[in-house]
């Protein structure tokens, strides 16, 4: 467990949804995540970024996702946050049926701290987050000043087709 003198760790997950279930629908999922995250006692300063639709990376034939970026800072270790962003899959009722296929909820640990970390069960930076549109921009609503390989977020999301994505009022 974290002692009361650590220090607070700036973190950014990725957010993902594009199923219906019993649950909620794909907003309903990222919106009871961000709770999730707010209302936990290691965890402060939740603020997320608007929420976008973007056609599916993986096979065509699914649904568009809705994707948005969260930050905050926490207490928790990588790999406790690791587990938590897991159970909030869980929570939404995720099951994998197929490779970058659909799924009701998707959390992904883009950035903690400046750590950098290369696990079998954990990478960070987040392997894609320098590719994906969907991560990119609504990163760079948050945080565009942040340096990923020697590059702002910002001048990623700037070579990204804004395009692509369609920014939602929900």
């Amino acid at each position: 467990m974290i002692s009361p003198n650590s220090d607070w760790i700036s973190c950014y997950v990725g957010l993902g949804s594009n199923l219906t279930n019993e649950l909620g629908t794909p907003a309903e999922h990222l919106r009871q995540a961000i709770e999730r995250l707010q209302v936990h006692e290691q965890i402060m300063n939740v603020q997320s970024s608007s929420f976008y639709a973007s056609a599916p990376m993986g096979p065509q034939d699914q649904p568009d996702f809705i994707n948005a970026v969260v930050s905050f800072k926490t207490r928790l270790t990588p790999f406790e946050l690791l587990s938590f962003c897991q159970s909030l899959e869980q929570r939404a009722g995720r099951t994998k049926l197929r490779h970058w296929g659909e799924r009701s909820l998707d959390v992904d640990l883009l950035l903690y701290g400046q750590q950098q970390i290369a696990t079998p069960v954990l990478t960070v930076p987040h392997a894609g987050i320098s590719e994906r549109n969907f991560v990119l921009i609504p990163l760079a609503e948050l945080a565009p000043d942040i340096i990923i390989k020697g590059r702002a977020i910002s001048d990623y999301a700037q070579s990204q087709d804004w395009t692509a994505l369609k920014r939602l009022d929900l």
